[in-house]
């Protein structure tokens, strides 16, 4: 397993992360999705025990339970030996105090003493504005001294402008940033990734394969990067990507399916960075993908639940898997949605776009994809 020196925290966590926000589901005897636990429990093991340190989560993922799991799973091992990162969710405070009531809420779902890496969680404009109000920072500070955190780092969804305010406030000792290589001039972006670099705050990335959009692509897509190396991966060669930035120390992958663990954990054990012609490669592929993909959903899950029911994130993927692989079983799928899932049931109340981290224009595009997506779908 390849692993990176974390800045000055005196520690050297694996590159490659677990992100708790995907675990494997199924169905309850409701039918409500709900994390199989036990094969959730496997996965956990098989990334662990192949050297995988580093597992990250958050209040909410899966309902709050990503935590209570995550907890549950790695009970039976040394806690010297892995490390857990969480974060404060910075749209449910209203006073300083919850600061605290929140993260002992945290280390109860945990079961744990400490938490390794707290992030203020997915920092933008108007959350970093309402936790310098209520100094939310100062209360996490206080945690550390007090020893139930290690490290202190903020996680973000915003312009590069408010990435750099961020940076400048505090002596950060990390900070999680949205990178891949569709998405290099996006929100922090490259240039964020060189302004850290400059000031030595170490990196941890999210969305490397962009909610699995970078994971498997049209026929015509993948034969670019098979033409390269048949051997490797589709997934692999976004987490290479950003792997090879060099100050780049932990790179999230939501892994859902054991499959997907396997692949990761073989990837970052016999890791190298891209060559000059992997990168030509991948330039090739991004001008092939950037012109089929029809909205920039990394299916986050901020923007729901959606008053109305639309199952927003669900609409977005069937829409973009439609334009990637022109297959009519996705209009299939989008349209044997129950009523209320589906973009025609907006009433365009604008709640999602407020939430959404990558301002997505949520309400237009859920109009355009039902007209594109309506109708008969065994053409």
């Amino acid at each position: 397993m390849e692993y990176r020196i974390f800045g000055k925290t005196n520690t050297k966590p694996s590159l490659l992360g677990f992100g708790c926000m995907r675990f494997a589901t199924k169905k309850n005897e409701e039918g409500i999705d709900v994390i199989d636990e036990e094969e959730t429990e496997k996965m956990l093991d098989y990334a662990y025990k192949h050297g995988v340190t580093y597992f990250d989560t958050a209040y909410p993922y899966h309902g709050g339970k990503s935590e209570v799991v995550l907890g549950k799973c790695m009970k039976k091992y040394d806690r010297s030996t892995f490390l857990v990162a969480d974060k404060l969710p910075m749209w449910k405070l209203e006073k300083t105090e919850d600061v605290r009531t929140i993260f002992f809420e945290q280390l109860d779902r945990l079961q744990m003493n400490y938490v390794d890496f707290y992030l203020l969680h997915a920092l933008n404009r108007d959350t970093f504005k309402k936790g310098k109000e209520i100094d939310a920072l100062g209360e996490v500070i206080k945690l550390k001294e007090e020893g139930y955190i290690k490290h202190i780092g903020f996680s973000f969804h915003d312009d590069l402008n408010t990435f750099k305010e961020i940076v400048d406030f505090y002596d950060w000792e990390f900070c999680q940033i949205q990178y891949n290589y569709i998405d290099t001039d996006v929100q922090a972006g490259k240039a964020g990734i060189e302004y850290v670099k400059e000031k030595g705050i170490p990196l941890v990335i999210m969305e490397p394969i962009k909610g699995g959009n970078l994971a498997s692509y049209s026929s015509d897509v993948e034969k670019i990067f098979k033409d390269y190396n048949k051997d490797a991966s589709i997934a692999s060669w976004a987490l290479r990507f950003v792997a090879s930035e060099d100050n780049v120390c932990v790179i999230l992958s939501g892994m859902s399916r054991m499959e997907q663990v396997i692949d990761n954990v073989d990837i970052f054990n016999n890791y190298k960075d891209l060559s000059d012609e992997e990168r030509q490669v991948i330039e090739e592929a991004k001008k092939a993908i950037k012109a089929r993909i029809k909205i920039a959903c990394t299916g986050c899950r901020y923007c729901m639940p959606c008053p109305q029911g639309v199952k927003i994130p669900q609409n977005f993927s069937i829409w973009n898997n439609y334009s990637m692989y022109n297959n009519n079983s996705y209009k299939w799928q989008y349209n044997h949605l129950k009523d209320e899932e589906k973009a025609s049931n907006c009433i365009k109340c604008g709640k999602c776009e407020k939430m959404c981290p990558q301002h997505l224009e949520i309400r237009k595009n859920l109009s355009l994809l039902n007209e594109e997506l309506k109708g008969d779908n065994n053409e």
